[in-house]
């Protein structure tokens, strides 16, 4: 038998990768993401969870291991990819951004090519334009979640690759690529897997004809192909005396993470004060702001088109002149899109921002939506619909300016050990500590600011780069005591008000329990300076109460 899968009809989806002019509209497409993301590029908010990323990387870079050495509850993969680049081209937080602004590029191309596929070039177009307005920008953040999002539109891709080209070798791919999204990111991934096993079960159910093409015999590629990553992860932790620690914290959030995470959907953060504020412009003002502001009543709606579509397609007559390949085509897309969001209802964390992180996937649908797909055709009907279009992208365009406007208005620069970064107001922190301690040292950042362990050089003196009431175990409050009793750890940097800017973020958390480690720094430490970072983050600086400030 043949080593090649009989050829699908593939006539009814456009192959973009057959024309020159859809390889430059991709290359016009990746010129302009990466035009746009270069003002983000060492623009820096000091955000609490791109510092776990960037100081997980750089512990592996002193030899030590996730989960023996430092906790952390999702999958090792972002850890080990930012690693090695620092390893290659140095350990810079521009290092790492610079990765972040490609990843972002490939993520706007990536939409075109998935969107072309079904829909006219403008419209992919738009839809690829928007993620680069949109997406990325909205949370410029060296994270796992970009990185898992980058596999997961790529093992997408491969899957709709398939449809049009089946071959063993893309079989293979897209299991590769889909384990190395769960080993990015576990919800995601399997949210991923979800969702693709969901749309081959309906397709199994409304077009047989479809997977009478597939050839059984190469689901052993599949499965070999997701398989693989796995194995060689196991065998590494095993190797290393890890392996239990792996599993047990590959499992902490079915258990911890959602009770203190949980928000609504479409949630958006907003602290009290700037709705009162919003609330009392004039109405002009307040009309400008709500179109500004579509995006974000707009972008938790594409999961809704995404389960119309498929909906759409599930009860569609079967007679009628449809191609099989678009209609696999938009099953698969609609399924993935349906899994990725229920990922997020697992984790109870489908907020607005959340939903971003997979916005190359859900913008697809969006394409189909301006491409007037699965609408009636009546002259009325496409004026709406182009109207409706420009007024939203009037919308997207302003909405990613007012986000660009943060980098264009950052004129504070801070040379911090990990390269030199601007910021639109001071930070008396990362002076601080770089006046003070020097690096490789040992200090305190409590609770949640690990961003100030990377960028001054410096390391906890536990296992944790944070702590949070309700995510971890009361145990682990009290490892971190021992552990900074047995250090005598000299420096501490305490945010007091840190539970107060939580409650603005994750008003279903009442953030009421004990903290031992608060106790514990308020018995054994005294007070040195006071400080701020970015308007927002209030540090006192403590030493132990034997010592002398610095």
């Amino acid at each position: 038998m043949s080593d090649r899968i009989s050829n699908l009809p593939s006539e009814e989806l456009t192959l973009p990768e057959k024309f020159l002019i859809d390889w430059l509209v991709a290359g016009a497409i990746f010129a302009i993401s990466i035009l746009h993301f270069s003002w983000f590029y060492n623009f820096v908010l000091v955000s609490p969870d791109e510092g776990i990323a960037l100081q997980g990387a750089q512990r592996i870079l002193e030899g030590q291991v996730p989960y023996r050495d430092f906790f952390s509850f999702v999958t090792p993969g972002s850890y080990y990819w930012t690693a090695l680049f620092f390893a290659i081209f140095g350990n810079s937080f521009l290092v790492a951004r610079a990765v972040l602004v490609a990843e972002g590029a490939i993520l706007s191309v990536l939409t075109y090519l998935l969107a072309r596929r079904a829909c006219s070039r403008w419209s992919s177009f738009l839809a690829s334009v928007s993620v680069t307005l949109l997406g990325l920008p909205n949370q410029f953040f060296v994270l796992h979640n970009w990185d898992s999002t980058l596999w997961a539109c790529l093992t997408l891709y491969g899957v709709v690759w398939f449809l049009q080209r089946p071959h063993p070798i893309l079989l293979f791919t897209t299991g590769l690529l889909a384990a190395l999204t769960c080993l990015f990111e576990q919800s995601k991934g399997a949210g991923l897997v979800f969702g693709l096993v969901l749309g081959v079960l309906i397709l199994a159910v409304i077009d047989r004809k479809q997977l009478a093409h597939w050839n059984p015999r190469f689901l052993w590629v599949l499965i070999i192909g997701f398989a693989a990553p796995f194995l060689l992860t196991f065998m590494y932790f095993g190797l290393t005396h890890s392996l239990p620690q792996m599993l047990s914290q590959w499992l902490w959030p079915l258990s911890n993470y959602s009770g203190v995470n949980k928000t609504p959907y479409g949630f958006v953060i907003s602290s009290p004060e700037a709705r009162v504020s919003n609330a009392a412009e004039p109405w002009p003002s307040r009309l400008l702001t709500t179109l500004l502001a579509s995006p974000l009543f707009v972008i938790p709606l594409l999961p809704l088109i995404a389960v119309s579509a498929l909906c759409y397609w599930i009860v569609k007559d079967r007679g009628e002149n449809s191609g099989q390949s678009e209609r696999a085509y938009d099953v698969l897309v609609s399924a993935t899109v349906v899994g990725l969001v229920l990922s997020l209802f697992a984790t109870r964390r489908p907020d607005f921002v959340h939903l971003v992180f997979v916005s190359p996937i859900l913008f697809v649908p969006l394409a189909w939506i301006m491409d007037g797909r699965m609408l009636s055709s009546p002259a009325v009907v496409r004026k709406i619909l182009t109207a409706a279009t420009f007024i939203l992208l009037v919308s997207f365009l302003g909405f990613g300016l007012a986000v660009l406007s943060r980098p264009l208005n950052a004129r504070e620069t801070l040379y911090t050990r990990r390269g030199t970064v601007k910021t639109v107001y001071p930070d008396e922190i990362i002076e601080y500590i770089q006046a003070k301690v020097p690096a490789g040292q040992r200090i305190l950042v409590y609770p949640y600011l690990p961003m100030y362990y990377y960028l001054t050089g410096t390391f906890s003196p536990s296992r944790y780069e944070y702590l949070r009431e309700g995510l971890h175990t009361p145990e682990q409050f009290e490892e971190l005591v021992r552990e900074l009793e047995t250090d005598r750890t000299r420096l501490v940097l305490f945010e007091p008000s840190f539970h107060e800017k939580l409650a603005a973020s994750f008003p279903a958390d009442p953030f009421n329990r004990k903290d031992p480690v608060a106790d514990y720094i308020g018995e054994h430490y005294k007070n040195c300076a006071n400080l701020t970072s970015q308007k927002f983050w209030n540090v006192v600086a403590m030493v132990r109460k034997d010592l002398t400030c610095p």
